[in-house]
């Protein structure tokens, strides 16, 4: 069995992140969303409610477990034996930053393959820090997120 993983902090969830994890199914038998715990970044959602919303909003896909975990993605992959991880890109920045990461994942575990899924054209420019810019100033944000998300933004904003 393929078991993928697509790590993020989804803060917020949006469209781009859907399509990766629909995308993400036609590689994968099992897809584990896998929210990450880092205390370094200043999340606007915490992470019960990210938790929430990702549940929320993949409870149509019976192929997908959502978890939060902190520590290594590789030393995670071993234990629920994963043996795929599942990384978007969106532009050359990206990339770069995601061979890196990828290069040392490799390292530390070489059984575990990156894949890469490019974002659709109309998801090229879809970034959390992005929609959280645009929904601060309510702003139009139903094309970046799914109507939960919209809703749980609008209530953190308002």
């Amino acid at each position: 069995m393929r078991i993928g993983i697509y790590p993020g902090s989804f803060d917020p969830l949006t469209y781009g992140h859907m399509d990766i994890i629909e995308r993400a199914l036609k590689v994968c038998d099992k897809l584990v969303v896998g929210i990450l715990l880092n205390s370094s970044k200043n999340n606007l959602f915490s992470l019960d409610e990210r938790v929430e919303i990702l549940r929320h909003c993949c409870r149509e896909y019976e192929n997908v477990e959502v978890m939060s975990f902190g520590g290594l993605l590789t030393d995670y992959c071993k234990k629920h034996k994963i043996n795929c991880i599942i990384r978007g890109l969106r532009a050359v920045s990206d990339f770069e930053y995601e061979i890196t990461l990828a290069s040392i994942n490799r390292r530390l575990a070489p059984d575990v393959d990156t894949v890469f899924l490019m974002a659709r054209d109309e998801n090229l420019f879809v970034s959390s820090s992005v929609v959280r810019e645009v929904s601060r100033y309510n702003g139009d944000i139903s094309t970046l997120v799914p109507p939960h998300v919209a809703e749980k933004l609008k209530a953190k904003f308002s």
